[in-house]
């Protein structure tokens, strides 16, 4: 059950940013405000269309204000398209949302946590910092003695018809995986170049 202030988060950003609130019950509760007697939105100004953008991706990853902000300074030594690229990288070579991206996690806010108990090793170190950031190259493993957990009950099953973002190449009888290519941007949902003008101003 999603709760009352993911739930006008939720209204506010739109679907994409909690996965609770990407469900056909959920377009249809947020629907029910926009009746013929509900009063019609103000046109949002450049700065408010930027600064909702920066909201979405603020929650979508469940990143601090300080954390972003960080994010956009380093896309922004790249120069042209790239900057959008480099943003995106940042944001995806997340320890947390790798483990969301490999199936293991139903949500980034999951994979957070679980990241924070110590159930994954990075090639052969044990890694709490949701924040670290994973390279091409590098293995994650669910750790020996994590295996066990009920969280990962059922896995095989779990990940059957899930399919895997293409720079990730996931095992799961080794119930581990490899960073095969840097994360390209595919992402609809969120205005990243949007974002970095935020930042910009």
């Amino acid at each position: 059950m999603i709760s009352k202030p993911k739930f006008k988060i939720g209204r506010r950003l739109g679907a994409g940013v909690y996965d609770k609130c990407q469900t056909a019950k959920f377009s249809a509760s947020s629907g029910k405000f926009a009746g013929p007697g509900a009063r019609r939105p103000k046109a949002l100004s450049e700065y408010g269309a930027q600064l909702i953008e920066k909201q979405k991706v603020r929650f979508s990853y469940g990143i601090t204000e300080r954390q972003l902000s960080n994010y956009v300074k380093k896309a922004s030594l790249v120069k042209g398209s790239g900057a959008v690229e480099k943003f995106y990288e940042n944001l995806e070579t997340r320890l947390d949302n790798i483990v969301y991206r490999m199936g293991l996690a139903p949500s980034r806010r999951a994979a957070r946590q679980m990241v924070s108990h110590g159930h994954f090793i990075v090639n052969i170190h044990k890694v709490t910092i949701p924040s670290y950031e994973v390279k091409v190259g590098d293995i994650i493993k669910i750790r020996e003695g994590s295996k066990v957990k009920k969280i990962f009950d059922n896995l095989t099953e779990r990940l059957k018809d899930y399919n895997t973002p293409s720079w990730i190449l996931f095992n799961v009888s080794k119930m581990e995986g490899n960073i095969i290519a840097k994360p390209k941007n595919t992402e609809t949902f969120l205005d990243l170049n949007a974002v970095l003008e935020f930042y910009s101003r």
